[in-house]
């Protein structure tokens, strides 16, 4: 199976594996835009060198991530936003993503496409 990164929020926020339990979380003081960045190389390389542990363990014990869909699509694009991408250009990223994420099932698709038209409509309304 095919591996890659994804990022996750929760109580482990960060970058994690989708085809095991690996997680590289976000440290707690960890802010501003040149501090990120390097953050998101350090995870890349480390995702790069990691041993998944699906390879070792019997597929059906492989864990699932769960996620709400409606708070993450927001919660995502938003994230990019304050990284300084355009609107636009952070609704698509998430919609690639979660297309990904979810083998483009097409309940997920259709969901973040909504998201997405929302997300954009209280950008324009100055709501977020």
């Amino acid at each position: 199976m095919e591996r890659s990164l994804i990022w996750i929020e929760g109580d482990a926020t960060g970058w994690a594996c989708s085809n095991c339990r690996w997680r590289f979380a976000v440290p707690t003081l960890l802010s501003g835009q040149e501090a990120m960045a390097a953050y998101d190389r350090l995870a890349a390389a480390k995702f790069r060198e990691h041993k998944c542990e699906a390879e070792i363990v019997v597929p059906a014990a492989k864990p699932t991530i769960k996620r709400n869909v409606d708070h993450t699509f927001m919660e995502r694009a938003r994230t990019l936003v304050m990284r300084g991408y355009k609107p636009k250009d952070a609704a698509e990223l998430v919609l690639q993503e979660m297309a990904m994420e979810s083998g483009n099932d097409p309940k997920v698709v259709d969901k973040a496409h909504i998201d997405a038209e929302d997300f954009l409509r209280r950008i324009r309304q100055g709501l977020i």
